[in-house]
């Protein structure tokens, strides 16, 4: 799924593509409840089976478990309900 600037996924816009990779697209985006700029990234819509869903959470629940300077903090992870797309903020 190809996001564009102005979209929205819950509470957060999109607004750019940073980059993609083999699981997923990561988007620059302004959380507008929070009033600062958050990295979003969205699982490939190819790849939207169960263990690839089950594999994200994984993901998600590995970074939160972090603490370190180096390493990104997950604020969110969640699904958009009006689009049904899972992503990580």
């Amino acid at each position: 799924m190809q996001l564009s600037a102005g979209s929205r996924l819950a509470h957060f816009e999109i607004v750019s593509s940073i980059g993609a990779g083999g699981m997923g697209q990561v988007y620059r985006a302004r959380d507008h409840r929070l009033e600062r700029d958050v990295a979003i990234k969205v699982m490939t819509g190819l790849l939207a089976g169960e263990d690839q869903l089950r594999r994200f959470q994984r993901e998600a629940r590995a970074i939160a478990a972090l603490s370190h300077p180096n390493i990104l903090v997950i604020y969110d992870f969640d699904t958009d309900p009006g689009s049904g797309v899972m992503f990580l903020a």
